[in-house]
């Protein structure tokens, strides 16, 4: 058994970033959050933190972190059981577009519920959920990871787009492969593959593009826009300016359907059900339910 002191000084740390303002947060002395650490690591027999700045984890320390975060969930449904109050903390994982677009009216009506979400791509967030990072998460994989359930949500629609000035210039002859690779295209982070899938449905090749990368949503939106590049934007977030013109659909015939997944951990399964129910409900609302036949 490993003493809740111990492992709540692990968690506040990786939660606050930093040995003194773990020690704020749980109202004791940063010698004493010192003294948990170096006696859980005692209890373990190895280092349960890099001492970076912010202190990260090692893998034991992941893996204390994780069950820490199961045990907090289990007391929590416990808590509901009992008629008790109880402030619920959850680690969710959740892309960057879902946050923009329709993920976060699925956090309302849960005044006893604390977020702490982590931004990560829809293709690999169910990896901190399979590591227990976090307690669930959107992603794009239908088959759940050990020791979890998985729900379909439906499909975020994504417009690959530009500027109708950057497409006079780059796409004057059409979408040929050899426009495709050398025009400026926007790419989140070297996690994202949107814009190559699309580009290879496109043209028949697969292409090596020039790519701007741009970790933000609705900067996406702005660069092209402002004529800096191409890419594929979510739906809600170009309708209007599809509408006035300030933006152009590059093959309004070739939308870009990702559909995605809400995995939750089967630990303290019950302090994750109204929260799964909101999920399920937004997303019936505000994403695709019938995704168009997809060629990537």
């Amino acid at each position: 058994m490993f003493e809740h002191p111990h492992l709540a000084a692990l968690t506040a740390i990786l939660r606050t970033g930093s040995f003194e303002a773990a020690a704020a947060h749980l109202s004791v002395t940063q010698s004493a959050i010192s003294q948990r650490i170096r006696a859980l690591e005692d209890r373990v027999g190895a280092p349960v933190l890099q001492r970076t700045t912010p202190p990260q984890p090692t893998p034991t320390g992941k893996k204390l972190a994780a069950h820490a975060d199961a045990l907090a969930r289990l007391n929590a449904e416990l808590d509901a059981d009992l008629g008790r109050d109880h402030a619920l903390s959850l680690r969710l994982a959740i892309n960057a577009d879902s946050i923009d677009t329709w993920f976060l009216p699925a956090l309302q009506g849960l005044p006893d519920h604390r977020f702490d979400i982590r931004i990560e791509d829809q293709d690999h967030s169910a990896d901190l959920l399979r590591n227990g990072e976090v307690a669930a998460a959107v992603t794009t994989r239908a088959t759940p990871v050990q020791g979890a359930d998985v729900i379909p949500l439906g499909a975020l629609r994504y417009i690959a787009t530009a500027s109708p000035a950057f497409q006079d210039q780059h796409f004057e002859h059409g979408l040929t492969p050899t426009a495709l690779a050398s025009a400026p295209a926007l790419v989140f982070n070297e996690k994202d593959k949107l814009q190559e899938s699309w580009a290879r449905a496109a043209s028949g090749q697969t292409l090596t593009l020039s790519a701007h990368y741009l970790p933000t949503t609705r900067g996406f939106v702005e660069a092209a826009t402002l004529g800096i590049g191409w890419g594929l934007n979510p739906e809600p977030l170009v309708r209007d300016a599809l509408r006035r013109g300030d933006l152009v659909a590059l093959r309004p015939d070739l939308p870009f359907d990702t559909p995605l997944y809400w995995q939750t951990s089967r630990i303290g399964k019950g302090a994750l059900a109204a929260l799964t129910s909101n999920v399920k409900r937004t997303a019936k609302r505000l994403l695709h339910q019938t995704p168009s036949p997809s060629p990537f």
